[in-house]
């Protein structure tokens, strides 16, 4: 248990500087993510702007922030390279712990589900970036934004679903330490 944990662990730490260094870059841009003198939001373009607004801001920004906007898009395929996998490992790690204690439980299949469907998340956010750098340099969108909200969403329920189990199954090992240690 203690080597697989420990190569899940490794495998976690490359991950969590390939998510600093892509998410320290895309923080930096942001910056000069400006359109009418108001800043864009990368999470209104995922998440709340209407087409509309995304296709006003798309064919209203100057060449500069359109670059920018573009290298923002590209750094989180970096960011990417660390979240997804390092989710995963997250939960692999997660599986270590409910494994030196039962086995044969439901909650490691639950786990290594999560693990796995890290995988999706990770492809639906690379679907995600295409949309928006397609709509970047073509700023017409059609029926798939229905599909595209689709796919944001599913992102965002699968990689906080896998995140927030890992760390509450660490929370709870965490605790029953204490008890026993508090108890001996």
């Amino acid at each position: 248990m203690k080597n697989n944990f420990s190569r899940w662990n490794r495998l976690f730490l490359f991950c969590l500087g390939l998510f600093i260094a892509g998410a320290f870059a895309m923080k930096w841009m942001e910056t000069d993510l400006v359109y009418n003198n108001e800043r864009i939001s990368i999470f209104g373009l995922e998440l709340f702007y209407p087409k509309e607004k995304i296709v006003e801001i798309f064919t209203g920004i100057d060449d500069r922030v359109r670059t920018i906007l573009s290298y923002h898009l590209s750094f989180d395929f970096i960011f990417m390279a660390g979240c997804y996998p390092g989710i995963a490992s997250l939960c692999m790690m997660a599986s270590e712990k409910i494994k030196s204690k039962n086995p044969i439980s439901i909650g490691l299949k639950i786990i290594f589900l999560r693990a796995s469907l890290q995988l999706f998340a990770w492809a639906f956010d690379i679907v995600e970036n295409y949309y928006l750098l397609k709509w970047l340099k073509h700023p017409m969108i059609g029926n798939e934004f229905g599909f595209y909200h689709v796919i944001v969403y599913c992102k965002w329920i699968i990689a906080l679903a896998g995140a927030l189990f890992a760390l509450l199954i660490f929370t709870t090992s965490l605790f029953r330490r204490k008890n026993l240690r508090s108890e001996n």
